[in-house]
Order: C-alpha cells, then structure tokens, then sequence
C-alpha cells in the first residue's frame, strides 16, 4: 500500500499537466521517501519469518545510510515546501517569477545533496567504531542510536557528530519552517473574508500536518542522543516513522486535495 499509493502519486503528476507546479514538484521529491520503507521493512519482515534474525554488516551499513540519507532529505524538503507555501500566501502575485524551475531545481538537488552527504558521513564515523563481541542490535532495523551503542569505546565524539548534525538538518529546516509558518498566519489574520482565510490555510494544512508528525518525532528521538528516549521508545518511533509515515503521506495530500 506504501509503494503504490506513493508511486501512483508520483505517476498522476507526470501525466497531469495541470500538476506541474513547484509544490507538486516537491511533492514527487517527497513521495520519493516510499524508499525509506522499502530499506527497512523488507528486512523486518524477513526477520518475522526467521529464527536466526542475522543481517549482515554491508547491509547493515546500507540500511543505516539510506534511512538517515531519506530522513535527512526529507527535513530539507518539507522546510523548501514550507517557503513555497510562504510565497503562495504571502506574495501570490509574485509566485510563479519567485518559484521558478530553475529555483526548484536547485532546492531539490540541495536536499538530495545535503541529506546524502550527511548520511555518508555518520555511516562511515559509526561503522569505523570497535564493536564488542555481543552484536545484537535491540532494535527494529540499523538505526543509529542503536548500532553506536554495540561500541566499546567511548562513544561521545559520535554523540557529537550526532547532535551537530540534528541541528544542522533537523533544527535548522524546522526553525525555518516555523518562521515560514510565523509569517503566513500573520497573513492569513489579516484577510478580510471567512472565505479567503479558509482557503489560505487549506493550502498549508496538508503540508502542516506531515511536518507537525515528521518533526516531532524525530526531534523526541535525536536532538539528545545520550540522554534521550528509552530503547522501546525508539523502536516505536521507528516504526511509526518508518511504516506509518510513508503510508499516510499520500493520504494526508491526496484525500483532501480537490486538484
């Protein structure tokens, strides 16, 4: 259900013309995360069926690099559509010269770029640790979290590196998605008309509900690595964010969506 109802997303926008705009070209970006899903829960459904729950380490490794390149790819996004929806609220008049093709382009291939440089970086510094000789991993999949705790060193440079890439590209797109959002109520108050306001917020209201669910998470999980949730707390948040997530994304712009 995940793969196809972001692939059919994904599908409708080629083929319909009247979709080709900047925010549904964000949003075929966007879909794109079905791969997230497809990295984790082939393996854990595997693991279901087996006895032995054995991954090998290259998978491990490239498990752990495509969820951490998607979910950084993903914050950047979500904080590039939040600036659309700015300029479509904000400055309607100007939004097709502000939002052209090359600008979106180049917004994509920065999230891309930036979330994959990142992953590249916390796989290599986490599979370069020693690990003890007990190497189950408590968790659902090679997450982070859970693979820099099989160490047997001390493990706060990668702590570090941790943290300094949550803020880097996950509290830093949030903050910018909430002064997008500061500025678009402001001008969302000040419409005169019921109607005109009800129409301004149901352009962002699909959009602010994958943020409010893709942040929250996420910030709960690794903005304090060492001191943060307990080991079943992250289990359940890795499975909401990496089964439920994908699954609701269609939905959540597409039910409501009249285009």
């Amino acid at each position: 259900m995940t793969v196809l109802g972001n692939c059919l997303i994904v599908l409708l926008i080629r083929l319909d013309s009247r979709l080709h705009t900047p925010m549904y070209f964000f949003l075929t970006n966007l879909s794109l995360d079905v791969s997230y899903a497809t990295s984790i829960v082939p393996q854990l459904l595997a693991h279901f069926l087996a006895e032995h729950k054995a991954i090998p380490l290259q998978s491990c490794a490239a498990q752990l690099f495509f969820s951490l390149a998607l979910g950084g790819i993903e914050f950047v996004l979500l904080a590039v559509m939040a600036y659309d929806r700015y300029v479509a609220v904000c400055d309607p008049l100007r939004y097709s010269a502000i939002m052209h093709g090359a600008l979106c382009a180049r917004f994509a291939v920065t999230s891309w770029v930036s979330g994959s440089i990142n992953s590249l970086v916390q796989t290599a510094i986490t599979f370069q640790l020693p690990m003890c000789t007990n190497k189950f991993i408590d968790h659902i999949s090679c997450e982070l979290l859970a693979v820099v705790r099989l160490a047997c060193v001390d493990t706060s440079s990668n702590e570090a590196a941790i943290m300094v890439s949550s803020i880097v590209l996950l509290m830093t797109p949030f903050c910018l998605v909430l002064l997008s959002y500061i500025q678009i109520i402001s001008t969302i108050l000040k419409i005169q008309s019921r109607e005109g306001r009800k129409k301004a917020f149901h352009t962002c209201a699909s959009h602010l509900t994958v943020v409010s669910l893709c942040y929250g998470t996420t910030i709960f999980t690794y903005i304090q690595p060492h001191s943060g949730p307990s080991v079943l707390q992250e289990k359940l948040i890795s499975v909401f964010y990496a089964i439920v997530m994908p699954l609701l994304n269609p939905m959540i712009y597409s039910l409501r969506n009249k285009e």
